[in-house]
């Protein structure tokens, strides 16, 4: 016991060294991208150098958490600001803890009693203001031996840390000094009291652009080495990576990107030493021979030649996507069926976009009595995949006015919004993923909510070239900028006006319904 207080570092601490150009040039370095994340880092070490400056201020440092999904750099992030403040780096794993001793210690009247990781950490590098990472928050366990998040409570509390018990020390350890930084790939298990004690810093991933980027910077390079090759002995081209990036992982950061090169790198090596190649050069005719078939395929744009077809994006955790809506009419009694696996959000916009259209039937055109004698059927392709979330309702809602009014979606044309009753458009999130997704599928034009004009600007222009963006606030705009004016007249078209008339009493007739 007495050993261990004598080890502990009391008063201990590493000179930090607030060195703001060398700070960002880590960080630039270090990661691609993440603009939003360095700026908050570097804000963030700013009002450190200027507490540590103030003698009569208090020097709590605030506890920052990175949020985000696999292999986005969330670790790494911290382990660049400890090198870049010259402080000592510690990282603990929290993943399956579920003992509350872990954190704060047992009671020395226990046989094998030892200190919590907290001071057993702050022991082996000998320093009181290191760099603390808090790996993998959201795996705490909970079990009879107590509930360690709210053991973690009083140690991520600025307000409490400086008076910290571990039940094996019994006395105050300030832990005020220490920077920690924790990171979880979901904040839905992470205790609420907790979530409000740290602030929560979103990394969402990377575009099919900066993952290219960090790959040429970064990944090649690094494996390459790792892999015995020489500069001159492995090559990768550009359209050889975005084939890799599309067709052979499905991801928001990079870990599985840098697995599929490390395979290209092994492939490269036993044909340099088996077959005495001089350098191997991938390109995406070689591809396919060293990674065998690409395991995904990205949804491409594609004509339809029928009314009844629109196409909406979404935000996946793996990046953008987009989805197309198909409709369809049978001889029925006005009933409305939705298949895709679609979610309770989405099957509420289906029913909002479907009542939207019969309110407003006589400006589109569409006589009211077809709504009781056609069924309308909405699918969703790619089944097994579930699908949900507030930012379909307008592709749903243009989806069944082409095909109740038979006009043509424009072509090339994507739209994201949710709806409401009223007929007002909605913003929505993900948006540098969705418009990334739309302009690889091929798409031109996109449709997107007035109040995300905003969001655009955190785009950069070079990532949006070719494509056009307008801006809608109701669901009359996006009629008018989404479906052609004429309506389809065509002898294949089971449902065109040739072949099929409604004949009911007062109705326009020439339309594409019958009784």
């Amino acid at each position: 016991y007495i050993e261990w207080l004598l080890d502990l570092p009391w008063q201990e601490y590493s000179p930090s060294k607030f060195d703001f150009k060398k700070l960002k040039d880590v960080l630039e370095a270090d990661h691609y991208g993440l603009e939003k994340v360095k700026e908050r880092i570097l804000e963030h070490m700013a009002v450190l150098k200027l507490k540590s400056e103030d003698p009569t201020g208090d020097s709590k440092a605030p506890i920052l958490c990175f949020c985000g999904p696999p292999g986005v750099g969330k670790t790494s992030l911290g382990k660049s600001i400890a090198t870049a403040l010259d402080r000592e780096y510690l990282r603990i794993s929290l993943g399956g803890v579920r003992d509350e001793a872990e954190i704060r210690g047992h009671r020395r009247t226990y046989i094998g009693a030892m200190p919590g990781r907290i001071l057993q950490g702050l022991k082996k590098i000998k320093s009181g203001n290191p760099v603390f990472i808090l790996d993998e928050i959201d795996k705490l366990g909970n079990d009879f031996r107590g509930d360690p998040s709210s053991a973690l409570l009083e140690v991520l509390d600025p307000e409490q840390n400086s008076t910290f018990q571990d039940h094996y020390i019994e006395a105050d350890y300030d832990l005020s000094t220490v920077m920690f930084i924790a990171t979880a790939n979901s904040l839905d298990t992470v205790h609420p009291a907790l979530r409000d004690r740290m602030e929560i810093i979103e990394i969402n991933g990377y575009s099919l652009e900066e993952k290219i980027e960090i790959a040429k910077r970064h990944l090649v390079s690094r494996l390459r080495k790792e892999h015995g090759l020489k500069a001159s002995q492995f090559k990768i081209n550009d359209k050889a990576l975005k084939i890799l990036i599309e067709g052979y992982t499905r991801e928001s950061g990079v870990r599985r990107l840098s697995q599929q090169i490390s395979a290209l790198c092994r492939s490269a090596a036993k044909d340099i030493v088996m077959n005495n190649t001089k350098s191997v050069n991938v390109t995406p005719a070689n591809l396919e021979k060293m990674l065998g078939i690409p395991r995904f395929e990205m949804d491409l744009y594609e004509k339809s030649t029928k009314p009844g077809v629109a196409i909406g994006l979404a935000w996946t955790s793996v990046g953008g996507d987009i989805l197309f809506f198909e409709t369809t009419l049978t001889l029925g009694s006005g009933k409305l069926s939705l298949t895709g696996q679609l979610g309770d959000v989405m099957k509420e916009s289906a029913t909002l976009a479907y009542t939207w259209v019969k309110a407003h039937s006589k400006q589109l055109g569409i006589p009211n009595e077809v709504f009781k004698h056609w069924d309308i059927h909405v699918h969703c392709p790619a089944g097994a995949t579930p699908k949900d979330g507030p930012s379909a309702g307008t592709a749903m809602m243009t989806a069944i006015a082409s095909i109740f009014s038979q006009r043509m979606v424009q072509p090339k044309l994507a739209m994201t919004g949710e709806i409401t009753l009223r007929g007002k458009i909605l913003p929505v999130g993900g948006l540098k993923e969705k418009l990334l997704a739309a302009k690889r599928a091929g798409i031109t034009t996109v449709l997107l909510p007035k109040e995300n004009r905003k969001d655009i600007s955190e785009i950069k222009a070079e990532y949006l070239k070719g494509l056009t963006i307008k801006y809608v606030e109701d669901m009359e705009e996006v009629i008018d900028l989404a479906l052609v004016k004429k309506q389809v007249r065509n002898a294949d078209n089971l449902l065109s006006p040739e072949l099929i008339r409604l004949n009911l009493p007062g109705s326009a007739g020439g339309l594409p319904f019958r009784a």
